[in-house]
């Protein structure tokens, strides 16, 4: 019998990997996935924390979906993900609704709850970190389609920042192996990918034990993608400045495959404010990482994410942000202002920020931000891109895919080629996108 499931995915990347095999487990149950919630057996609701309102947010979804179950007989409620891990008993005593509560390292086990509650349980929760690598319980990857692919290659982080959830709710660094991961990867190739984007919440601190006894840095796994045939493209996301190795610095210079396109989130140009969010690095480091990887890859371009309104973030410091963000110069960027946690050490600092300085922060820095993604984009007009198509474009005619530095490039070309890389010159340039127009044997073809 064939059964629903609708997945709606909150926040990062690794989120949306997640949601992908929780497809693949349900799968084998009869699940089949549903773009809408409406008339679905299993609505999972896989959650974001980093952000402030985030479970209020949940909440609001639920009180929809809990009309929606009344009407609809035997129909099931999960959340999932870092708001399930932090707040699983309190989901179940605001919104009874919930049938699986399920934190991200143990949603290779919702067979068995969907099982226990058809046997009568009522309700199934689980939030632990388990002992067992969860990616030995998952099937074979399925969900994902398409020439770019995700792989989760590392989860947790152990830094500690002050203002963030993760190390609670994701855990502690885990690296899964080499052999897992290549074997995964030869699979997506074998189905049509051309490009891959390894994941963790801090991925370049990758330390997998290979078979042989050796222990692998990212930039070792990295090298090992790259000799399969047929991926072109490998990117990865997000990275920490104090896990940038030598090898991994070396092999932006040295791995055609690895995209020029870097990012490397900085979060404040203050040392002081630096020292508070506990990154254990200073500007100059930041700085000299830069410089190191700029001169390993002379094209690369640059992200980051930054925080505004930090607790003591005074005029002085956001002035150091500021002169940072206009010394080296990004090609992208994701800037918030601070929200406090609850957990968090950041959320019992003194000197917390009123919202009307953040805000004028934010929109100074957002301003400097968009006038350096615009010229970004509009240094490459004139220049010949290869792009990875992968979809139609908006209107008729077109298709749409991604240039080496991640921007979405759209022109006149035919369908046949999504799937394909292709040459095209660049001949406009906004905030968000590139046009261009197909050059070479593609175009000839076209």
């Amino acid at each position: 019998m064939t059964r629903k499931v609708h997945i709606k995915t909150y926040g990062c990347q690794m989120n949306v990997y997640d949601s992908q095999r929780m497809a693949d487990v349900l799968a084998p149950l009869g699940y089949a996935v549903s773009d809408t919630a409406e008339g679905s057996d299993l609505v999972i609701l896989n959650t974001c924390h980093i952000r402030e309102k985030a479970a209020e947010k949940v909440y609001s979804e639920l009180g929809r979906l809990k009309k929606m179950k009344a009407d609809k007989d035997g129909m099931m409620i999960a959340v999932a993900g870092c708001v399930a891990q932090a707040e699983g008993a309190e989901i179940s005593r605001r919104a009874p609704e919930v049938d699986i509560v399920v934190g991200p390292q143990a949603y290779h086990r919702l067979p068995q709850m969907i099982a226990e509650i058809h046997r009568g349980a009522g309700k199934a929760l689980d939030t632990e970190f388990p002992v067992e690598d969860k990616f030995d319980k998952l099937p074979a990857a399925s969900g994902q389609q398409g020439p770019a692919r995700f792989l989760t290659v590392q989860e947790g982080c152990d830094k500690f920042c002050t203002f963030c959830v993760v190390p609670y709710t994701r855990g502690a660094e885990y690296s899964r192996r080499p052999e897992a991961i290549l074997e995964e990867a030869r699979r997506m190739v074998s189905e049509g990918a051309r490009e891959i984007s390894l994941l963790g919440q801090n991925v370049n601190a990758y330390h997998g034990e290979h078979a042989s006894g050796h222990d692998w840095t990212l930039g070792r796994l990295i090298r090992a993608l790259a000799e399969i045939d047929g991926l072109a493209r490998i990117r990865y996301t997000t990275s920490h400045p104090r896990d940038m190795d030598d090898d991994l610095i070396a092999a932006h210079g040295e791995v055609p495959q690895l995209m020029p396109f870097l990012h490397l989130p900085v979060q404040s140009g203050s040392n002081r404010i630096l020292d508070a969010m506990n990154r254990k690095h200073d500007a100059t480091f930041y700085y000299r990482i830069v410089e190191r990887l700029r001169a390993a890859r002379p094209d690369l371009a640059l992200s980051s994410d930054f925080i505004v309104g930090f607790p003591g973030e005074d005029d002085a410091a956001f002035a150091d942000t500021m002169k940072l963000v206009r010394e080296i110069g990004f090609a992208q960027a994701f800037s918030f202002k601070y929200s406090r946690r609850p957990g968090t050490p950041g959320a019992a600092m003194p000197r917390q920020i009123a919202e009307a300085t953040k805000d004028a922060r934010l929109a100074e820095l957002q301003a400097e931000l968009i006038r350096q993604q615009i010229a970004f984009n509009e240094s490459l007009v004139g220049t010949v891109q290869p792009v990875l198509f992968d979809k139609p474009g908006r209107h008729p005619g077109q298709i749409g895919g991604r240039s080496p530095f991640l921007q979405a490039v759209h022109g006149l070309g035919p369908e046949s080629l999504i799937g394909e890389m292709a040459q095209m010159r660049i001949t406009a340039a906004s905030q968000n996108s590139l046009t261009g127009e197909l050059v070479g044997a593609k175009a000839e073809a076209a």
